[in-house]
């Protein structure tokens, strides 16, 4: 096997694939990228056997092979050679040999018949989704994901799949987070899967702001999206996601119309003084106003005071501060609508225009 490229070209796949690569295996060959030639076509693969990413570019003058190389370190040598630099990758026996200019480096490696396959999926379901929607689905939810939940169905991502609407929602049983886009086309049966932690955070360093569509094809337990460069694979966690639909609030009919920017920098002023392990702030409402209050143990105290379009007449209520500063930091509106039922039920807080990406907080005891 042996093809050249500038370390540019040779860069961009590295750094997508490299990322999926855990630095403690128990597999020696887990550690490794399976590097594939064939046709003027180099395929890199890399694994930790629940997340598969695969990325493909054109080579100069290539001979077909394949064979694993230590992922870490191809990624680190190729990383730290010089900007414009040509690189021409070979292998022969049990060593890859790398060369640029003057400079050599060989590599160990393992045989590619050694590096894991994945099942073949069986698609269920195909879709295609603008990949700049589903970056904003991503960002806008993911940051409310539980972390190491023993109700491990909260450790992801849900991905629910309904007429023409697809949603992405997180909870971590404190919060929910909610974002939806419109699809072309209508999938037949109402779909609901759970990507892990890991998937979802790959994924999101993974997608751009094109004006392309990619493919989603939905397994019993696999998931892959593809686009023409790269082949994303990821393993579905098990598992049946809350009634998220129940936890939005109904019937919360007092409403607090606030600027975005001006609420989120005095929420962020007064958390400096909150209990650093509640994080608990109050917020009184009544017309034409909202007072921010925080204490701490020391009996140190923050008060803000901000205007607010509201008619709401003293309502107190307490949220965890970073709860709050998280969700007005996934919408992207000025203004912004936190409709409240009273001081003991969830807030929910989205963009004053449309309801297509909303945030329910859960109340906490001050």
């Amino acid at each position: 096997m042996r093809f050249s490229l500038s370390r540019e070209a040779f860069l961009k796949p590295l750094q997508q694939v490299v990322n999926v690569v855990e630095r403690r295996q128990t597999l020696p060959v887990l550690s490794n990228l399976l590097v594939q030639v064939e046709n003027g076509q180099l395929s890199l693969k890399g694994t930790d056997l629940e997340v598969e990413l695969t990325s493909r570019s054109s080579v100069d003058d290539s001979q077909d092979g394949e064979v694993t190389i230590p992922a870490r370190k191809l990624f680190d040598i190729v990383r730290a050679l010089p900007d414009g630099s040509k690189i021409t990758l070979s292998h022969a026996g049990d060593k890859a040999t790398i060369q640029t200019g003057k400079s050599r480096y060989t590599l160990a490696t393992l045989p590619a018949k050694d590096f894991p396959e994945n099942d073949q999926l069986a698609i269920m379901e195909r879709i295609r989704v603008p990949e700049a929607a589903l970056k904003e689905l991503i960002e806008r939810t993911a940051f409310a994901m539980a972390q190491q939940d023993v109700r491990y169905y909260l450790n992801g991502l849900l991905f629910d799949l309904k007429g023409k609407t697809l949603r992405c929602v997180s909870t971590d049983g404190h919060r929910l987070a909610l974002c939806e886009t419109e699809l072309n086309d209508a999938v037949e049966n109402r779909k609901q899967i759970i990507m892990p932690r890991k998937g979802v955070l790959e994924l999101q360093r993974l997608l751009e702001d094109g004006d392309g569509d990619i493919e989603l094809e939905v397994g019993n337990n696999h998931l892959r999206i593809s686009r023409s460069d790269v082949t994303f694979t990821t393993k579905l966690i098990e598992g049946k996601f809350p009634d998220y639909e129940a936890v939005i609030p109904i019937g919360a009919d007092k409403e607090v119309r606030v600027n975005r920017d001006m609420l989120r920098n005095a929420l962020q002023r007064a958390a400096i003084l909150s209990n650093e392990k509640f994080k608990g702030v109050k917020l009184d409402i009544n017309p034409g106003v909202l007072n921010i209050v925080a204490h701490n143990p020391e009996q140190e105290e923050a008060q803000e005071e901000i205007e607010i379009e509201s008619s709401i007449e003293g309502i107190s209520i307490g949220f965890n501060v970073n709860y709050l500063l998280e969700a007005l930091s996934a919408l992207r509106e000025d203004t912004v609508l936190i409709k409240l039922r009273d001081g003991n039920s969830s807030a929910l807080v989205r963009e004053a225009s449309h309801e297509r990406s909303r945030h329910v907080v859960m109340p906490l005891r001050l």
